[in-house]
């Protein structure tokens, strides 16, 4: 295997008992930057709306049509046009001032989310507008992702850059926590469209905070290069070939991406199929997978350090307790077992985008980082398709077993071309 490169530290390092309230305000240094915080705040309360219509979503096509390859088409229209377009988004955000960008986005998200209220609220919902309004969603997302993921470094330069990632997990992480719970009791108690209202009413939030933000103090960006878009895409792609540790991960990443994290297929279809629960129940099993990865981030954010092979580990981890999930129908235990999983998920993930922003030079930043986003979330229409529609065949436990087996594969593959680019 490639020789592993030296950790990483992501916080303050260790705790020790006359300085915990340092380390405590260490794990949270990049908040210190104004704009920065701005963000962070802003983009937690859109995130938790968010994840209240991506649960609302799921059980909204559960309830219109029963059918795993329904919620598996669904899942495919939104994150189709990531798979197709990313590699270009990447490139402008490169090209772009990413602030302005990302202004345009999420003011196009909020329309989007707003139809959406509208149209759920009308009570005549059919099955192609959930298809056309996630496809919208998923054109938005693939030119506003990589340019916020590059945005980041922007904001807090490249010496807090490994907090900011650890720090951006906690709040996805925590969104995912509170959004889908926020979610299930509202489904339950009053219907489905106030967790599609509140969606369209959290973008107030972090298009606020954009707006609050000082540009002047933005960290200082190499100059944008120069000529057409496809020679842009293979600038990225060639460094990525050329770099092997960021490639290991980018095959990891293809195969736990396209097979693993694909849980707006795998939620739905764990509580309908597996456990036959009830709207609370899908609520509490997508909180249940927020827990394990908020105390996973918290973890790396305080006290952990990054590096390939907590990468390599986390992501075997995640393949295994995957399988678990497909073949153990008791609720408690899916829930210790989801949980699990997030933390897992979330050693993988986290490590791998910030051993990635550390390696990457800025000017390539936005179109390495949306080959990633490619990988993680584009990849999903594929792995969402094949669960959807080997569900129908095989049944639900023996499809997510068979993705947990190619996800394993892929970290094997993954390992296996470390130790040749020794």
């Amino acid at each position: 295997m490639a020789p592993l490169p030296k950790a990483h530290p992501v916080a303050g390092g260790s705790v020790q008992p006359r300085n915990l309230l340092a380390s405590l305000g260490g794990g949270f240094r990049a908040l210190r930057i104004r704009n920065y915080r701005l963000y962070w705040l802003g983009q937690i309360v859109s995130l938790t709306g968010t994840w209240m219509q991506s649960t609302a979503q799921g059980w909204l096509v559960l309830e219109l049509t029963h059918s795993p390859l329904a919620i598996g088409l669904v899942t495919t229209f939104q994150f189709l046009p990531t798979l197709l377009f990313s590699l270009f988004g990447g490139v402008i955000a490169d090209r772009l001032p990413k602030y302005r960008l990302i202004l345009i986005t999420q003011t196009a998200a909020l329309i989007q989310a707003v139809l959406f209220t509208l149209l759920v609220g009308s009570g005549a919902t059919q099955l192609w507008q959930i298809y056309v309004l996630a496809l919208a969603i998923g054109i938005i997302n693939a030119l506003d992702m990589p340019a916020r993921q590059a945005f980041v470094a922007e904001l807090v330069g490249r010496e807090l850059l490994p907090n900011a990632v650890a720090l951006n997990s906690l709040l996805f992480n925590s969104a995912r926590v509170i959004g889908p719970g926020v979610a299930g009791v509202l489904i339950a108690q009053v219907g489905l469209t106030p967790a599609f209202g509140l969606n369209a009413v959290s973008f107030l939030a972090v298009i606020g905070g954009l707006l609050l933000m000082r540009p002047r103090e933005f960290q200082a960006m190499p100059p944008p290069g120069r000529g057409s878009l496809l020679t842009g895409i293979r600038e990225g792609l060639a460094y990525t070939w050329r770099t092997p540790n960021v490639m290991l991960i980018m095959i990891v990443m293809a195969f736990v991406g396209t097979f693993g994290y694909n849980f707006t297929v795998v939620l739905p279809l764990l509580a309908g199929f597996v456990l036959h629960t009830d709207a609370m129940g899908f609520g509490t099993l997508s909180a249940a997978l927020g827990i394990g990865s908020l105390l996973g981030a918290l973890t790396i954010a305080y006290t952990g350090q990054v590096s390939m092979r907590r990468l390599l580990f986390g992501a075997a981890a995640f393949s295994v307790l995957l399988g678990l999930t497909a073949v153990v129908p008791v609720f408690g235990v899916a829930l210790v077992l989801l949980a699990a999983l997030g933390f897992a998920g979330i050693m993988f993930t986290t490590s791998a985008n910030t051993l990635l922003q550390l390696a990457v030079p800025d000017a390539l930043r936005g179109r390495v980082l949306s080959l990633y986003w490619m990988l993680f979330a584009g990849s999903t229409p594929v792995g969402a398709l094949l669960i959807g529609t080997l569900s129908k065949v095989l049944g639900v436990p023996e499809t997510l077993g068979l993705c947990a087996a190619l996800s394993l594969l892929g970290v094997g593959l993954g390992a296996a071309y470390g130790r040749r680019t020794a």
